[in-house]
C-alpha cells in the first residue's frame, strides 16, 4: 500500500531520508497598478501556502536551515532589469520576513532547470546530515512591474543585506560573441532555428510543422484552461494558435505569440523539503509525504551554434534515462508529466527524446505550461513541482515526471516524484555520470568568416511590433561543409520570401558587411 514503510525503509536512518512535505502557489492577475504584489511578497505568500499545506505551519517555515531563492528575472537578462530596486541577498531578506534563520542562503544561476537542480540539493544535503529542512521558493511580478511603469509609478521593491547570497558557480553566459553579433542573444532566435531543425528532421512542411506546434500546444491551453492559477485560461483551439492575426503575430518564426512563454505575470511557487525523522517530529502526515525517487541532470554542449545537430538533446535522453532507472521505473508506469514548455520546439524534442509520443494520451503538463499557465521567469519548474506534488498525493503511489529545461536547450534536470516510500537512501550521483558520455560527442566544423557559395541550415525570422525585422541562420559552406553564422540582408522581401518558400537548404552567397556575415538567399 503506498506510503507504507518497507522494512529496509525501517532501517535507514530517518534523519537521512528526504521527503517533500508542503507545496503553495501564488497567481495574481486582477491586481491594479501599485496595488500588486513585489516578488519578495508573492514569495513569503507562497511560502506560507506551502507551510500550511504540510499541516506543520509556522514551526515547519521558522525552522528551515536552508533557503533557496530562484533567481529573478531582473538578475538574468539586462532588459528584465527593475526600475523598483534589487535584493541584494533575496533568500535573506525573505528568512526575515518568514521568521526563520537559515544558516545556507542560496540564489542559484539562472536557468529554468534550476528549481529541479536545487530540489536535488536539498534532497542531498539531508541524505548527507548536512540539513533537516529546506525551502525553496521563487517568484516574479512583471506584470504588476509592467503597469506600475506604464501609470509612472515609483515602487521600492529593493533592499540591501548584511552580506551576499551563495551564488554557487554563479551565472555562465549562454551566447559566443559570434551568436550576440549576429542578433541571436534571444530564445527566440535559438528555439526558432532549433524547431526549423526538427521541422526539416521530421520532413514537414512550414505549414505542417506549425500546425503540428499548434496541435501539440491546443493540449496544453485545455489543461490551462481548468487550472484557476493558470494566466491563459481561454483553451485556446490550435486553429486560433496556429492563425497568424494582428493578436497572434509571428514572434520568430515559425512561431506564433500563442506558442510562446507568457513572461509578463504574477506568479510565485514554493516547497518543502524535510528529513522524515522532522516530518515525524512536526506531526506531518504521511498522506502530505512526497518522494525524490530519481533526478538526474546534465547539459549539452553549452553554445548553441557549436552543437553538431540541433534536433537532438543528448542531455535530456540521457538525463530521463538516468532518473528512470534511479526510480526503477519505465516510463510506461510515469502516469503524470510536466515537460517544459517555453516553445513547441522544447517539448518537441523532449518527447524525441524521452520515446514519447506528441499525442500521447497522458497529459504532457501538470499546469498548463509556460504559454497557458504563465511563464514566471526561471521559476516555472517549482510551479511544476509543486503541482506534481498535488497530483501524486491525490493517486497515492503514482509517480509523476518533471523535464525542468534550463538555457537553449541548454541544461536538462529530471524528476521523478511519488508517495511511495524508498526502499533505498536517496543519492545524488555526480553528473559526469551523463555528462562524460556527452562531452565525447564530436564537435562541428566551424568558419567565423566565412566567403563563397553555401546554403541554409536552420533559420528564423524575427518580428516586432511593426512585423518582421530580421532573418538569422546558421549555413554550410559548399566548399567545406564548414558551419557559420549570418544575418540576412534587410530587406522586407527577402524576408517575405523566407517565410513563403521552403528555405532550409537554400542556395545563395555569405560575405562580410561591416563585422556581420551576411547571407544573400538565391530564390528560384
Amino acid at each position: 500500500m503506498a506510503g507504507t514503510r518497507s522494512s529496509n525503509f525501517r532501517h535507514l536512518d530517518p534523519t537521512r531520508v528526504p521527503v517533500i512535505v508542503g507545496s503553495g502557489q501564488v497567481t495574481d492577475t486582477t491586481s491594479k497598478p501599485g496595488e500588486g504584489r513585489s516578488p519578495l511578497q508573492l514569495m513569503h505568500d507562497a511560502a506560507r501556502l506551502a507551510a500550511d499545506d504540510s499541516g506543520a505551519g509556522d514551526v515547519l517555515m521558522r525552522g528551515i536551515d536552508s533557503l533557496t531563492v530562484i533567481r529573478l528575472f531582473a538578475d538574468t537578462l539586462p532588459r528584465f532589469a527593475s526600475p523598483f530596486g534589487k535584493l541584494v541577498n533575496a533568500p535573506w531578506s525573505l528568512a526575515q520576513r518568514l521568521g526563520a534563520a537559515p544558516t545556507d542562503l542560496v540564489y542559484p544561476p539562472h536557468g529554468g532547470d534550476s528549481p529541479q537542480v536545487m530540489l536535488a540539493r536539498a534532497c542531498a544535503r539531508i541524505a548527507a546530515g548536512a540539513s533537516q529542512a529546506a525551502l525553496v521558493v521563487g517568484g516574479e511580478a512583471l506584470r504588476s512591474e509592467l503597469a506600475a511603469k506604464r501609470a509612472g509609478l515609483q515602487l521600492a521593491w529593493g533592499e540591501e543585506a548584511p552580506a551576499p547570497p551563495d551564488e554557487l558557480d554563479g551565472p555562465k553566459g549562454m551566447y559566443t560573441p559570434a551568436e550576440e553579433v549576429h542578433g541571436m542573444r534571444s530564445a527566440i532566435a535559438m528555439y526558432g532555428m532549433i524547431g526549423q531543425a526538427l521541422r526539416q528532421a521530421a520532413g514537414q512542411s512550414v505549414d505542417e510543422y506549425r500546425e503540428a506546434s499548434a496541435r501539440l500546444f491546443a493540449r496544453f491551453a485545455r489543461v490551462a484552461a481548468d487550472n484557476p492559477l493558470a494566466t491563459r485560461r481561454a483553451g485556446y483551439t490550435a486553429e486560433a494558435i496556429a492563425a497568424v492575426t494582428a493578436d497572434n503575430p509571428y514572434i520568430g518564426f515559425p512561431f506564433t505569440k500563442l506558442m510562446t512563454a507568457s513572461a509578463f505575470i504574477d506568479q510565485a511557487a514554493a516547497f518543502f523539503v524535510v528529513s522524515e525523522a522532522r516530518a515525524d517530529e512536526l506531526g506531518i502526515a504521511r498522506d502530505r509525504r512526497v518522494y525524490l525517487h530519481g533526478t538526474a541532470a546534465a547539459h549539452d554542449e553549452w553554445f548553441v551554434s557549436d552543437r553538431p545537430r540541433l534536433d537532438e538533446s543528448p542531455a535530456m535522453r540521457l538525463s530521463a534515462q538516468h532518473a528512470l532507472a534511479q526510480a526503477g521505473k519505465s516510463l510506461d508506469e510515469v502516469s503524470f508529466f510536466d515537460i517544459y514548455s517555453c516553445f513547441p520546439s522544447a517539448v518537441q524534442i523532449a518527447c524525441k527524446e524521452l520515446g514519447l509520443a506528441p499525442d500521447d494520451p497522458r497529459e504532457l503538463t501538470v499546469t498548463g505550461g509556460l504559454p497557458y499557465f504563465g511563464g514566471p521567469g526561471n521559476n516555472y519548474a517549482t510551479h511544476a513541482i509543486a503541482e506534481m506534488v498535488q497530483r501524486v498525493r491525490r493517486e497515492p503511489g503514482s509517480f509523476g515526471l518533471v523535464m525542468a529545461n534550463g538555457g537553449l536547450v541548454t541544461k536538462e534536470a529530471v524528476g521523478l516524484f511519488s508517495t511511495s516510500v524508498p526502499d533505498k537512501l536517496f543519492v545524488l550521483d555526480e553528473a559526469s555520470v551523463i555528462q562524460d558520455e556527452i562531452d565525447k560527442a564530436p564537435k562541428v566544423a566551424f568558419n567565423e568568416r566565412p566567403v563563397g557559395s553555401a546554403v541554409i541550415e536552420t533559420y528564423t525570422v524575427l518580428h516586432g511590433k511593426s512585423g518582421s525585422e530580421s532573418g538569422v541562420l546558421f549555413g554550410r559552406l559548399l566548399s567545406t561543409n564548414e558551419r557559420f553564422l549570418a544575418v540576412t540582408p534587410a530587406d522586407a522581401q527577402i524576408l517575405q520570401r523566407l517565410e513563403a518558400v521552403e528555405a532550409l537548404g537554400l542556395r545563395g552567397t555569405v560575405s562580410q558587411v561591416d563585422g556581420r556575415n551576411v547571407f544573400v538567399p538565391e530564390f528560384g
